[in-house]
């Protein structure tokens, strides 16, 4: 306890006793009589030989129980195994190298490091790191081509996370980086240490080429990362079906699904092959393992056919759209729960293009915006 509050009341013995109170605060003064604590309490690192001088190797993490005038900073020393001067240590605890480490020359090295407080007197802790010289990275890192659907209302895309890069590599220690070639006003972004790609706002309608590549600090691969952006027309809305798919979640969907239902649903109900075939969204049903796909199809004349005309072709169609994927139903008006005839049942769609949901894999990836469907009687 660092400090106590008091409040002390003098009373005298007249009539009627007269009384005065005051605030009393104790402060409770910390003597320096904690070391600073390793975490872990020794360590072990490893560092790949030809590694350019000044590579980090290890991140030490020192905490002290004192209060903050007895515990950092903290003043680190190497008091042994570094009497050739291969390593440096910095004041943030970070060690480096100082020299290019050749794995012929000593695959091993232990260092015994001491951390000091800033306390009167100081104290001090030490730890043990074993540091081992392997061979440099002898395998190029391995990458998986993405391709990622971005589906947007006009000019509304919020920005966000839109997908990940999948890399490996054979050699164990290798740490892969990534990086983006691009123009200044780039619309993307890549995270360096994990491969998320990240699409600013405000992206336009078409297709972009990303020039991605992934390194393990000797090679460098390039990767394939292609990005569709398609953005909703208001009218698509009002011209919606939606297919019902039973126990699939949305991450199998676009993973292992998508590329072969989006085919045949072409051939089941495009009149023409200049027709387009929108998918706007899709959603997990809320309390099941259904899987919500909304879609609409827009003439090459430019218009939409009709949710009527389209039921009627997947319901022809059925058999060979299940031929890919388990069908549980094909709504157009979605009444359930309302205790009235088809035909005066009213269903609105809206769309929340700020509430996007990302579906990713390895290969593809799907962004969409979440949609919300209400019906109501017009008895």
């Amino acid at each position: 306890i660092s400090g106590y509050s008091l409040v002390v009341q003098a009373r005298d013995s007249g009539t009627p006793p007269l009384s005065s109170s005051v605030t009393v605060n104790v402060d409770v003064s910390d003597v320096n009589d904690n070391s600073p604590v390793f975490t872990p309490a020794n360590y072990t690192a490893v560092i790949q030989e030809n590694k350019p001088v000044g590579t980090s190797i290890l991140q030490l993490v020192v905490t002290d129980k004192d209060s903050f005038h007895n515990g950092p900073p903290f003043t680190f020393t190497i008091l042994t195994g570094n009497e050739e001067e291969e390593f440096t240590l910095d004041p943030h605890g970070v060690l480096r190298s100082a020299v290019i480490f050749k794995h012929m020359v000593s695959t091993e090295y232990v260092l015994c490091v001491q951390a000091k407080d800033s306390g009167r007197p100081q104290q001090v802790s030490h730890t043990y790191i074993q540091v081992r010289v392997i061979e440099e990275s002898i395998h190029k890192p391995t990458a998986i081509p993405l391709e990622i659907f971005i589906v947007t209302m006009e000019d509304d895309f919020p920005g966000g996370v839109i997908g990940k890069i999948h890399a490996t590599d054979q050699d164990v220690y290798d740490v892969l980086t990534y990086t983006l070639k691009s123009e200044q006003k780039s619309l993307f972004k890549v995270n360096s240490h994990d491969g998320k790609i990240i699409a600013l706002g405000g992206l336009d309608n078409g297709k972009y080429v990303l020039n991605v590549s992934v390194s393990d600090g000797r090679f460098q691969v390039p990767i394939d990362v292609v990005v569709h952006v398609e953005q909703l027309l208001q009218e698509m809305l009002q011209n919606t079906v939606t297919i019902r798919f039973e126990n699939v979640s949305p991450e199998d969907f676009v993973g292992l699904h998508m590329h072969g239902f989006r085919r045949t649903l072409r051939n089941a109900v495009l009149s023409q092959k200049q027709d387009s075939l929108h998918i706007i969204s899709i959603q997990p049903v809320a309390g099941s393992s259904q899987l919500d796909m909304l879609f609409a199809v827009q003439m090459h004349s430019g218009g939409f056919y009709k949710p009527a005309y389209l039921i009627q072709k997947l319901t022809n169609a059925r058999r060979h759209l299940e031929n890919v994927i388990r069908i549980s139903a094909i709504l157009e008006k979605n009444c359930s729960g309302l205790d009235c005839q088809e035909q005066h049942c009213e269903q609105s769609l809206s769309i929340d293009s700020h509430s996007l949901m990302t579906y990713s894999t390895a290969r593809i990836s799907f962004v969409c915006p979440r949609f919300y469907r209400n019906v109501r009687c017009m008895c």
